[in-house]
C-alpha cells in the first residue's frame, strides 16, 4: 500500500483526493490546506483521512510515501523541493513551477534520490491524446506541417499567472508529447483587460526546425468554450475536439496533390487536392486523472518511467518564459534556449 498525501484542497485538489481515495493499492493518508473550511469539506468526503493545516506536517509524516501538490504556482517549487528532500515521490500540478531554473533543480533533486517526479499534465493521459501520438508515431499523418490549437472559455481567472501559464501549458504539453519536437523560436502577443491582473488573452506562434509551425490561442474572455486542436500532415489531418462526448478524434484523408514541375528543376507543382474518407478511431474514455495516478503508482514502484516527467515539464516552462518575454516586447520573435 502506497501512502499519499495531498497538499491543497482548493480547485484541483478535491479531484486528486477523490481518485486517490478510490485507487487500488493507494491510501489517502493526509490532506493539508491552510483554510479550515476547505479541510472541513475534505473531512466530510474522506472521514478516515487525517487533516492538517501545516504542509510540513504532511511532508514529514513517515506514513506518507508520495506527495501530490495542488497549490498556487508560486508555492510549487518550495513544497516540491521540501518533499523530495524528505524522500517523498512527488506529483505536482501544472506548471511545475514559475521558472525553468527551479524546474531543473527539482529534476536534479529527484534524480539524485531515485524518486519519481511527475507533473500533472492531465491531457497526456486522455485516450484522445494518446491516440494522436500513436497516429503520428506510426507515420499515419506523414510529415507534420502544422499544429494549431484553440483553448478558450469565460474564466476561470487566475491571480498569480497569466492565461499563457494557465491554459497554454496544456497545449504545449500535448504538442511536446505528440510531436516530440522542441521549437527554435517563438513570438507571442496578448493583453490584460482587468486592471492589475495578468494577461487574459494571448496568441502564441512557435517555429520548429524545417517547415513545422505551431499556433496556440488561449482566452479567458470568450463567450463560448472551445478546446480544439488541428494537426496537419502530408498524408492526413487530425481534428481533436476535447468537448465531444465520444468522437473526440477525427482523421481526415485530405491534402495536396503535388508533382514535379518539368519547367522548374527541383520544384514541385500543386496539381490538385485530395479529399478522401473521414474516420473516427476508438479512444479510451477512462478519466484522465485515474490513468495518471495509476501511472504515478507504477513510476513509484519502478515499473514505468514518467510520461509527464519533470524534465518534460521544465521544457514547457522554458517555452513559457520565452513567450512571456516576447509578449512583453509586443510579439518580438525570440530564440528558445534548450535546457
Amino acid at each position: 500500500m502506497i501512502g499519499i498525501g495531498v497538499i491543497g484542497y482548493g480547485y484541483w485538489g478535491p479531484n486528486m483526493a477523490r481518485n486517490i481515495w478510490e485507487l487500488p493499492g493507494a491510501q489517502l493518508v493526509k490532506i493539508a490546506d491552510s483554510k479550515p473550511n476547505r479541510l472541513e469539506l475534505a473531512a466530510r468526503r474522506h472521514p478516515s483521512t487525517a487533516m492538517v493545516t501545516d504542509a510540513d506536517d504532511l511532508i514529514n509524516d513517515p506514513k506518507v510515501d508520495a506527495v501530490v501538490i495542488a497549490t498556487p504556482v508560486s508555492s510549487h517549487f518550495p513544497l516540491a523541493m521540501k518533499a523530495l528532500e524528505a524522500g517523498k515521490h512527488v506529483l505536482v500540478e501544472k506548471p511545475i513551477c514559475d521558472n525553468s531554473a527551479d524546474a531543473y533543480r527539482l529534476v536534479e533533486a529527484a534524480d539524485r534520490r531515485g524518486l519519481a517526479l511527475m507533473v500533472d499534465h492531465t491531457f497526456l493521459y486522455t485516450g484522445a491524446v494518446r491516440k494522436m501520438k500513436e497516429l503520428v508515431d506510426a507515420g499515419e499523418i506523414g510529415d507534420i506541417y502544422y499544429y494549431d490549437s484553440v483553448r478558450i472559455n469565460l474564466g476561470l481567472f487566475q491571480e498569480d499567472v497569466s492565461v499563457l501559464w494557465d491554459l497554454a501549458v496544456h497545449d504545449l504539453s500535448i504538442m511536446d508529447f505528440v510531436l516530440n519536437q522542441f521549437p527554435t523560436t517563438v513570438a507571442c502577443t496578448g493583453c490584460s483587460h482587468v486592471p492589475g491582473r495578468p494577461e487574459d488573452v494571448a496568441y502564441l506562434t512557435l517555429y520548429f526546425p524545417g517547415t513545422l509551425i505551431g499556433h496556440i490561442h488561449v482566452n479567458w474572455l470568450s463567450p463560448v468554450k472551445l478546446r480544439r486542436t488541428l494537426v496537419g500532415g502530408s498524408r492526413k489531418m487530425i481534428v481533436y475536439d476535447d468537448l465531444e462526448a465520444a468522437e473526440k478524434i477525427r482523421v481526415h484523408d485530405k491534402g495536396l496533390i503535388m508533382d514535379n514541375d518539368d519547367e522548374k528543376v527541383n520544384q514541385m507543382r500543386l496539381r490538385g487536392y485530395r479529399s478522401g474518407d473521414v474516420w473516427t478511431p476508438q479512444v479510451d474514455l477512462t478519466e484522465a486523472i485515474r490513468t495518471e495516478l495509476n501511472h504515478f503508482m507504477k513510476c513509484i514502484e519502478g515499473a514505468e518511467r514518467p510520461i509527464s516527467s519533470g524534465l518534460a515539464a521544465a521544457r514547457i516552462v522554458r517555452i513559457l518564459e520565452t513567450a512571456t518575454k516576447s509578449l512583453q516586447c509586443r510579439g518580438e520573435l525570440l530564440e528558445v534556449q534548450p535546457l
